[in-house]
């Protein structure tokens, strides 16, 4: 893949700095493939869920902001002060919020109306979308190196979901909300990849302002379509709270910073990795066995992001 000739990180990103980047986006995929296992466990709808990920993170998302703020005034970081942030980056942050709202929305969505494996495969389709938009819009091309990684990844995410994966005409709405979930998925890791890259915006920073938008954007859905709001017993809570630290603090938090240093379609691939995550702890912790090809399928995954990544 080829940056553009004013790319920031041509001139900043080192060897070094981009093998910690890449570890980042693999361990920030893995924890936000943990959020299937904790929705699943917990006693709300999935809406519900989807905002109590956002609304919770929010204060440990706000020391982080605070955090970054402090050392840009001790000149210790590159990243910008939040305040010093023009109105127009904070349409781009709150733009990134929506699309993750409609990400999340569409994701539950979907696997209330289809089978788990078709809304998972047809939201892996999210990198193609990416790669077609940074084309259409920036003009970025891709490498064929790229493009058959890309092909390897997905490929695998479908030999991991198993013989469940079945397209039938009473799935079709489920299946176009899978559809639409890698649409707005894709909208946000490009909506992301410009804030870091173009505008400098800190994780910290980036991660408040989105994830305020996306508990906001989030929390009429689920009064409406939803019985319940509040988890009623301490285990409930247990896993809104581990949802919201793990699978988006932790998890967007490490994908966001990684994407300071990495092109935006390859992070897009790197995120198949969260089929990989949410296979492994569903076979670890709810009794769901996982075949010999579908463990074939989670090795062509990796080997799929490894090829991405030579040819990025």
């Amino acid at each position: 893949m080829s940056a553009p000739a004013d790319d920031p990180t041509a001139s900043r990103a080192a060897p070094g700095a981009v093998s910690w980047a890449l570890a980042a986006l693999i361990a920030g995929a893995l924890f936000a493939g943990a959020s299937t296992l904790f929705v699943r466990l917990n006693e709300l709808g999935p809406i519900s869920s989807a905002f109590h990920r956002a609304f919770l993170a929010l204060p440990a998302l706000w020391l982080l902001m605070a955090w970054e703020d402090r050392r840009a005034r001790q000149g210790r970081g590159q990243v910008p002060l939040s305040t010093a942030l023009r109105p127009r980056d904070y349409a781009l942050l709150a733009l990134a919020g929506l699309f993750f709202a409609g990400d999340l929305f569409f994701w539950h969505l979907s696997i209330m109306n289809t089978a788990v494996a078709n809304a998972t495969l047809l939201a892996t389709l999210s990198p193609v979308y990416v790669t077609v938009i940074l084309f259409m819009l920036f003009r970025e091309r891709v490498t064929s190196v790229f493009l058959a990684g890309t092909a390897l990844a997905i490929a695998g995410a479908g030999l991991l979901i198993g013989d469940s994966l079945a397209f039938r005409p009473e799935r079709l709405q489920g299946d176009l909300y899978g559809v639409v979930t890698g649409l707005f998925l894709a909208g946000y890791m490009v909506t992301v990849g410009r804030l870091r890259l173009r505008v400098g915006v800190g994780t910290g920073t980036l991660m408040f302002w989105s994830s305020l938008v996306t508990a906001l954007a989030l929390l009429p859905l689920a009064l409406i379509l939803e019985d319940r709001l509040l988890a009623e017993t301490a285990f409930g809570w247990l896993m809104l709270v581990t949802l919201a630290l793990v699978s988006h603090v932790a998890g967007q938090g490490l994908v966001a910073l990684a994407m300071a240093y990495l092109p935006t379609a390859f992070a897009a691939v790197g995120l198949i990795m969260e089929v990989v995550a949410a296979a492994l702890l569903g076979w670890l912790f709810l009794g769901e066995g996982l075949a010999p090809l579908q463990w074939l399928g989670a090795v062509v995954v990796v080997a799929g992001i490894v090829v991405a990544r030579r040819g990025s």
